[in-house]
């Protein structure tokens, strides 16, 4: 992460606090079984402020400080310890590689805030998110207050710093939209790689094992979320990630997946023919899912309500399966009553960043808010056909999703996932090529 960027962002998240501070912790090194632990990955509001990857580490934003406004709180350096653990970057490299004005261990926390909160008239911090941490925040600040009477000063005001720190995630500046636009061509090979080996008889797990080879071996530590590898019916059960099932010739095969890279997701979705050619009905209900996403793609733009990208899926889809016989009905009825949820039950996508399901307030008020540019959010329409005695059976276990990464420009949508195969020709003809 670029050190001036991570500068300028602190600075103007540090504008907003006004007459007070903010204090951060990141995440828990989680135990996994025994003594082995789950690998670790920063918090995310920690990261984007920090970009500082060890655990047990705080920070502490004072603005306007003459000390220096960016206090970071680590780990010492350790020679036993990193013997056996791996390196550790100790107040001195807090200081020399991640940008703190000071940096002191991670056991003084306490003690400096004793000493830098009578001067604050509200504390930010993130409720809740750490309750170890809110406990003894809240204990110490308690205790200040006790001393007021002897003259002592103490803070009067708790604000969740969730409100200013999520908008500001929500706007993507030119170094994070760099890092996605790596890990959205990083996932796009991913997937690439999974339709050029797919071959009926294969394991999903297989399939799943080449396509996050890629990402790995393209410097991604770990994919963005558990990847959905859906073989066939598995592709009707939306977060089906077991990926432990034989793919079937004549079966569809979904995959929801994105690499991770500099902690930012990227997130895609293709469904292709496990043996490269779409029998008709599968091409069929694959068209109105493209059409509809093609749609919806085009609605993403400044200005616009968040919701309409959604509406012109619903209203693309649902006309659709109409034209294609899998619904019956007039479509505005259809899309009124809701019948067409039988075969789309979800949104159409999310914001998108150093979460996969990013963070940012959907809704302004009790009005849905407007895109604008910076914003980066998927487009995932879909249809599943779960076997059903009122459906025809040539349209069942046909679940089909299609999804892209957008990022919101003046000039239009930008599809940062473009470099992935979603015509259906096209598929056929990279399958059949290898």
């Amino acid at each position: 992460m670029n050190r001036k960027a991570l500068a300028r962002r602190r600075a103007e998240f540090m504008n907003m606090l006004g007459q007070g501070m903010a204090v951060l912790t990141t995440a828990k090194h989680q135990p996994r079984n025994r003594d082995v632990m789950y690998p670790f990955r920063p918090d995310s509001d920690f990261h984007y402020l920090t970009a500082f990857p060890e655990p047990e580490a705080a920070a502490v934003f004072v603005p306007g400080r003459p000390g220096g406004e960016f206090i970071l709180f680590c780990r010492e350096r350790d020679p036993q310890k990193e013997l056996w653990d791996g390196r550790r970057a100790g107040v001195e490299g807090a200081v020399a590689r991640y940008g703190a004005d000071h940096a002191y261990p991670i056991d003084r926390l306490h003690e400096i805030l004793v000493e830098l909160l009578p001067d604050q008239q509200k504390v930010y911090t993130r409720m809740g998110q750490d309750p170890e941490f809110d406990s003894e925040l809240f204990s110490t600040v308690s205790n200040l207050r006790e001393k007021t009477r002897q003259g002592g000063r103490a803070p009067w005001e708790f604000v969740d710093l969730a409100h200013i720190l999520h908008e500001m995630r929500l706007i993507k500046d030119r170094d994070e939209i760099g890092i996605m636009r790596k890990a959205a061509k990083l996932a796009a090979r991913g997937h690439v790689r999974a339709m050029q080996c797919t071959r009926p008889g294969m394991y999903e797990y297989q399939v799943q094992a080449q396509m996050e080879c890629v990402f790995r071996h393209g410097g991604s530590f770990a994919p963005a979320y558990p990847s959905i590898v859906a073989g066939g019916a598995n592709a009707c059960i939306l977060h089906y990630i077991d990926n432990n099932c034989r793919l079937a010739d004549g079966d569809l095969l979904l995959i929801d997946a994105g690499a991770e890279l500099d902690c930012y997701a990227s997130d895609i979705t293709r469904t292709f023919p496990v043996n490269g050619r779409f029998s008709g009905a599968q091409r069929d209900v694959y068209e109105v899912v493209l059409a509809a996403q093609l749609a919806a793609i085009e609605a993403v733009r400044p200005e616009r309500p968040v919701t309409d990208y959604h509406d012109v899926a619903v209203r693309t889809l649902t006309e659709g399966m109409v034209a294609i016989g899998l619904l019956e009905g007039d479509p505005d009825e259809l899309i009124e009553t809701g019948a067409y949820r039988k075969f789309y039950m979800h949104s159409t996508g999310h914001w998108l960043g150093i979460d996969v399901h990013d963070v940012g307030d959907y809704k302004i008020g009790d009005e849905w808010r407007s895109l604008e540019s910076g914003m980066v959010l998927t487009v995932e329409p879909g249809l599943y056909v779960a076997p059903d005695p009122d459906v025809d059976e040539k349209w069942h276990n046909i679940g089909i999703r299609i999804e892209d990464d957008v990022l919101v420009t003046r000039d239009g949508p930008e599809v940062l996932t473009g470099d992935v195969p979603k015509d259906p020709d096209e598929i056929e003809a990279l399958m059949v090529n290898g």
